[in-house]
């Protein structure tokens, strides 16, 4: 069953090529300043703004797609297509523009076919999703087809009632972009929220009440080396001679096998043998437990604990480990203390290293100052710096389902709109504006007689 078969039956079933002119040219003087549009100012949301630079005509009407206010312009290349680039074209310099080749643009056929209606067209899932089904070319560079744009099949309503969908639309999605806005806002609200627990926590300030409880005094703390307190502070090294295709055992780190303060062995996995691993590597090697930290970066601050999904590890040299002594202090509570950040701002004045890269020296890394409490001080933490993570863990979670949730409102409310369900009333409360004259089948009507109108003839042959 085809999409348009939902619409109201008195809309008019056509295709797109029925209601617009495709990608048409502007007749502008060449000393005109116009619009010019690259596709990274084309924005994604519904109610995106355009962006322009201003340029004179004469510069970019030639090699670029040519539109003019009131036009629909919507990206047709990979992965841009996808991604929703498009807009409805305003406020244009003398009103005309241009911009990238990759863009189509429909021009209404008629003042009584809404832009505002064939942006919400190509905004709807089955415009995008076929769209996309349909691409031709190659790899990474694949396009919407133009005979699938000119072809696509729509239910048109009468001229009055797009109005009333449009609005309708501009109305329910300028909520829906807004509960999304508020609803992305607090993933960082979070992560400072994060930030902040860390940093009670390498402070004492989040175990205060605890230390009063237990009749412990606020100097308890000592500050020391990172050497002092850990069995080993060692940085890891890469062995010569690609020993990664001898089919070993023994996991090989990098930097990117860190990903959100964990380690992530699934991607891109590189294994060296127990040989090389017991010999060349014999410093490099890391227990489940050892707390390790990136030192070239940039990023820096990248912080995992090994876990004990090996029995050893070994660690490339933009790694170091910190083993802690058991009897000073745990993994975990050192784990937070690195990811709370202090040690890299300390040291970044000293930073060294090329262009474009810095790096922190072993040297700083066993000098680094880690705040140590006693050890069942250092439980009481990890166990309040736990519950208050796995708390922001739920609402970050809950806040993702309800993005994704969101995310289907639009295009549960485009599907209504196209469907007639928004106007349903409407339509009974006004059915001299949907019938005659005012017909959706009247508008089609009129728009191929004023085509056919400034069709131009064409040309005779010459006689031989």
């Amino acid at each position: 069953m085809k999409e348009t078969d939902h619409a109201p039956e008195n809309w008019a079933r056509c295709s797109l090529a029925d209601i617009v002119v495709l990608n048409p040219k502007n007749d502008a003087n060449a000393e005109q300043t116009a619009g010019f549009v690259p596709m990274a100012l084309a924005p994604t949301d519904y109610h995106g703004a355009l962006q322009h630079e201003e340029k004179l005509w004469g510069e970019i009407k030639k090699s670029y797609t040519n539109f003019a206010d009131g036009d629909v312009i919507f990206a047709k290349v990979t992965p841009c297509f996808e991604n929703g680039k498009a807009a409805i074209v305003r406020d244009m310099p003398s009103g005309i523009g241009a911009g990238s080749s990759e863009f189509y643009v429909l021009r209404p056929a008629s003042k009584d076919i809404s832009p505002n209606l064939l942006f919400a067209i190509i905004k709807t899932q089955p415009f995008m999703q076929q769209g996309a089904e349909n691409m031709t070319g190659a790899v990474g560079l694949r396009r919407v087809p133009r005979a699938f744009v000119e072809s696509f099949p729509i239910a048109l309503p009468p001229a009055a009632e797009q109005k009333v969908i449009t609005d309708k639309l501009d109305t329910l999605l300028a909520q829906v972009e807004n509960t999304k806005a508020r609803l992305e806002r607090i993933p960082q609200i979070l992560e400072r929220f994060r930030q902040s627990v860390l940093a009670a926590a390498v402070s004492g300030r989040l175990t205060e009440e605890w230390r009063r409880e237990h009749a412990i005094p606020d100097d308890s703390w000592v500050i020391q080396a990172a050497s002092e307190l850990c069995e080993k502070v060692q940085s890891g090294s890469t062995p010569k001679n690609n020993p990664f295709d001898q089919n070993g055992t023994v996991p090989f780190l990098k930097v990117y096998n860190i990903v959100n303060q964990e380690i992530d062995f699934e991607y891109r996995p590189q294994f060296i043998t127990e040989e090389v691993h017991q010999t060349k590597l014999k410093r490099s090697i890391g227990y489940p437990g050892d707390v390790l930290m990136n030192i070239v970066g940039p990023p820096l601050g990248k912080v995992a604990i090994l876990p004990d999904t090996y029995p050893e590890w070994s660690l490339n040299q933009a790694i170091t480990l910190f083993r802690p002594d058991p009897q000073k202090l745990l993994p975990k509570f050192l784990y937070y203390v690195l990811c709370e950040g202090s040690m890299v701002r300390d040291v970044t004045h000293d930073l060294k290293g090329i262009v474009g890269q810095v790096n922190i020296s072993l040297t700083q890394c066993r000098e680094a100052k880690i705040p140590c409490p006693s050890l069942p001080e250092q439980t009481e933490i990890v166990r309040q710096v736990d519950q208050l993570f796995a708390h922001a863990d739920r609402i970050e979670n809950q806040v993702n389902n309800a993005l994704a949730r969101v995310n289907n409102l639009t295009q549960s409310i485009l599907a209504k709109a196209f469907r007639g369900e928004l106007t349903e009333q409407w339509r009974k409360d006004n059915p001299e504006l949907i019938s005659g004259e005012n017909s959706a089948e009247a508008l089609l009507e009129r728009i191929k007689a004023e085509r056919a109108a400034v069709a131009k003839p064409k040309r005779r042959k010459a006689n031989a």
